[in-house]
């Protein structure tokens, strides 16, 4: 960095502190969700709000106000300016939330995910929807200081902070050309698959030390850094922990071995991500990955468009064959494809095939916006979520388990981010179209368990950008265009109806 930046400088290490609370923070919530005792709860909460109000704190004192307006005087190169741009963000984004309001926040989302647990496991929305209450009032309130200080409605302030330019006005044009099409083509689909041939069940059980060693091996073959990650397991799958510590988990089922492998598989996608940040910037904002909908993107890429594609199964029988000690037509690498490609709709989101899988956050966007704007109740959610997977999926939700109280998302306060999954499948298709026409052997790759041209791509194209460039540079840079529906359209009629 220049030597006649001091304030720029002292922004720096102010920054890199930020980066180890907040990995802190980030290893304590995954504790919370994988190790730690039911009577922890509570303190766990004080501990995670403490640290989120110290972040708070830092990042909104007149020092960091005072050496930002100096900084942007002192002469920086352009990876630094972009750095200072990404400070700058970040301070506008915390100086608008009150302190007691981030830690109210934090500790309200704490004891949700907690009671979120019970209730699910017991189909009982009544239980949470009093803390889920709680948790939307403060959403709302941070949606709303949000907005007023960036101009901007409070939905679109909580898209900002999960991905940084993301706007209703942008999301709604994409999601109506999926409504457009999406039906008749998963129709037409089913319609296909009903005709044959039909797909030979693999029957269970399958151990779970057996299941576990096997995404061990995947993760491995696909580059993850076990010097500097983990795989666990928690009740909902997720990527997080800290900057060169990223732990994944996944949940298994003995009569099921393809629920955790593809979640082994998904989360793996975000942590290569992760992994793959540029060291120089590790602990800097521009070097934080750039958003969720490239973020979801890494996941997908590798779990839909990679993994179910059928060069990798070719890869992937002779080593289920020989884990599970299993022969047969069943598990022949065609007849594993066919099981991983087939098109159902079913309750669970996070189950859910490629193409039925956007209808579930179609559902879930027109809630959560609903919820934001007051125009529904939380006592009315259930309902309304059964009815809209009824519109849209064709299916009737026998209870809340299956329907509201899956997902993890709202008790956990992640308000605005169900859109970035379906977003990040359209990136996905655009982005593995671009690594296959620049890599020709990324297929053949793929089919012996080289997962090396699609990683070095991702890698040049998207990790090392980071937060370097925004979105809509680093999508239209890979692929030579920007965020659409075409390429998923095209990749889903060619493995479905071609």
């Amino acid at each position: 960095m220049p030597l006649d930046a001091p304030a720029y400088a002292a922004l720096e290490r102010t920054f890199a502190r930020l980066s180890a609370l907040s990995g802190a923070s980030g290893i304590l919530g995954w504790d919370s969700q994988t190790q730690m005792p039911d009577g922890a709860a509570a303190g766990r909460a004080d501990q995670i709000a403490v640290l989120h109000g110290l972040a708070h704190e830092i990042l909104t004192g007149p020092q960091v106000a005072d050496r930002l307006a100096e900084a942007g005087a002192e002469a920086l190169g352009p990876e630094q300016r972009t750095n200072l741009a990404e400070m700058e963000r970040a301070h506008r984004h915390a100086a608008a939330v009150p302190q007691d309001l981030v830690e109210a926040s934090s500790r309200a989302v704490s004891r949700c995910e907690m009671t979120w647990r019970s209730a699910r496991a017991d189909s009982d929305f009544a239980r949470l929807a009093p803390e889920l209450a709680e948790v939307l009032r403060l959403q709302r309130e941070i949606g709303a200081a949000k907005g007023a200080a960036l101009g901007l409605a409070p939905y679109d302030a909580l898209l900002d902070g999960y991905d940084p330019g993301l706007r209703r006005a942008t999301i709604d044009p994409l999601f109506a050309e999926l409504r457009a099409w999406l039906p008749g083509t998963i129709a037409a689909i089913r319609e296909r698959q009903a005709a044959g041939p039909h797909p030979v069940p693999t029957e269970g059980p399958f151990p779970v030390e057996t299941q576990r060693a096997v995404g061990l091996r995947l993760m491995e073959a696909l580059g993850f850094d076990f010097a500097r990650g983990r795989l666990d397991i928690s009740l909902h799958p997720f990527c997080g922990g800290a900057t060169d510590d990223v732990r994944i988990t996944t949940r298994y089922d003995d009569a099921d071995y393809a629920r955790a492998l593809m979640g082994v598989l998904h989360e793996t996608g975000h942590a290569l991500y992760e992994q793959g940040r540029p060291t120089a910037w590790r602990r800097q904002p521009a070097g934080e990955a750039r958003g969720m909908t490239l973020h979801e993107s890494q996941s997908l890429i590798v779990e839909m468009q990679a993994c179910r594609s059928e060069a990798f199964f070719h890869y992937l029988a002779p080593l289920l064959r020989e884990a599970f000690g299993r022969s047969g037509p069943a598990w022949e690498a065609q007849n594993l494809h066919r099981l991983a490609t087939r098109v159902e709709p079913g309750f669970i989101r996070v189950d859910a095939d490629e193409a039925t899988y956007p209808a579930h956050i179609l559902l879930r966007y027109e809630l959560e916006t609903a919820l934001i704007a007051g125009d529904l109740a939380v006592a009315d959610l259930p309902g309304a979520f059964n009815e809209r997977v009824r519109a849209l999926l064709g299916l009737d939700v026998p209870n809340d388990r299956l329907g509201c109280l899956q997902d993890i998302h709202w008790p956990g306060g992640a308000w605005g981010y169900f859109p970035t999954y379906t977003l990040g499948a359209l990136a996905a298709a655009q982005l593995f179209g671009a690594a296959r026409a620049a890599a020709p052997d990324l297929l053949p790759g793929l089919a012996r368990g080289d997962f090396a041209p699609l990683r070095d791509w991702l890698r040049a194209n998207v990790h090392a950008r980071a937060s370097l460039a925004d979105t809509d540079t680093i999508l239209t840079e890979a692929t030579g265009r920007p965020l659409g529906t075409a390429a998923f359209r095209a990749h889903i009629e060619a493995r479905y109806l071609g």
